[in-house]
């Protein structure tokens, strides 16, 4: 494994008497693609931020490749590229010219900037648009030249807060295999944030953060590993009386989630077989699978992971 690239430790950050970040250790290998996965308010953006150097921890610390992100700020700096989930690219200016003027902020010039542009252009499928507004790009084409963009200095970490926020599946499988060339042809380290669990799953590995605490770590492989058996997904009408009746009945315990109910079983075949002999009449639809991230989160925290009701999060 390689030398951590990130480590945290006991990191803490308050706004008021809120809690984004709750005594998170962390350590990121160098030469990974590394997700920090969780639903809106779990913490992921206030720590992209601290890495970043924009916001300082209330108290534990982090570094990044040994360089406090408050004592060492500037050296931090000079390490990191940053993807920021809102645009940052100028929509009036061309492709080739955003990639210059961020750039310039890095003092490269005359040759070499060139000889980088162009093969950043190359890299991300950016050639034949150089020329054109970023503007009249479509959404993948500009996410694109934002990580373009963070890459023009040779970051040895590559930061990127959502970065398949908005873009279709095409777009979002494309910016996976990029991100994929950059790790293993530059050997560059990229952490990124999600809450998509597809986007997730793509990662080398993952800490899961809920409610400003991360509640596991591992490869995707291994978090969902840990769970055994499959997992059967019961729809119907009246979830709560329907759990219970076939608890009594088959002696399994499952757990309600709005409409459906969730149970996990050693043999899911057989599960599912006689839950729709005994209640085939009071169900919709009956599921088998293997487990999944959204499965790994809900055993971790007892709850759903739900993105459109959580709140509070600082971006």
């Amino acid at each position: 494994m390689h030398d951590a690239a990130v480590v945290t430790e006991s990191l803490t950050r308050s706004f008021g008497d809120r809690r984004a970040l709750d005594g998170v250790d962390l350590e990121v290998p160098g030469g990974v693609l590394f997700g920090l996965l969780g639903p809106n308010g779990g913490g992921k953006s206030t720590l992209f931020r601290i890495l970043s150097t924009l916001l300082p921890p209330t108290s534990g610390s982090a570094s990044v490749f040994e360089h406090d992100v408050e004592r060492d700020a500037a050296r931090v700096r000079e390490s990191i590229g940053v993807v920021f989930q809102a645009p940052s690219v100028d929509k009036e200016l061309t492709v080739r010219e955003n990639l210059l003027h961020q750039g310039h902020l890095y003092g490269l010039a005359g040759a070499s900037v060139k000889t980088r542009i162009d093969d950043l252009l190359v890299r991300f499928g950016l050639s034949d648009r150089a020329s054109d507004k970023v503007g009249d790009l479509s959404g993948g084409l500009a996410r694109r030249v934002e990580v373009a963009k963070g890459m023009i200095h040779k970051p040895r970490l590559l930061l990127l807060d959502e970065p398949s926020t908005g873009l279709d599946p095409a777009a979002r499988r494309e910016l996976a295999e990029q991100l994929a060339d950059v790790r293993d042809n530059d050997g560059t380290t990229i952490l990124l944030t999600t809450h998509i669990l597809e986007e997730a799953d793509e990662c080398d590995r993952l800490a899961i953060l809920d409610q400003g605490h991360k509640v596991c770590e591992g490869s995707p492989g291994e978090l969902k590993s840990a769970i055994p058996g499959d997992v059967v997904t019961v729809d119907a009408p009246e979830t709560k009386r329907l759990a219970v009746d076939i608890a009594a009945a088959l002696d399994v315990s499952g757990k309600t989630i709005g409409a459906g109910i969730r149970f996990e079983a050693r043999d899911g075949d057989g599960l599912a077989v006689a839950i729709r002999d005994k209640f085939a009449g009071r169900i919709t639809s009956l599921t088998i699978g293997r487990p999944s991230l959204e499965d790994v989160f809900l055993a971790h925290t007892g709850h759903a992971f739900r993105i459109d009701t959580e709140t509070g999060e600082t971006t």
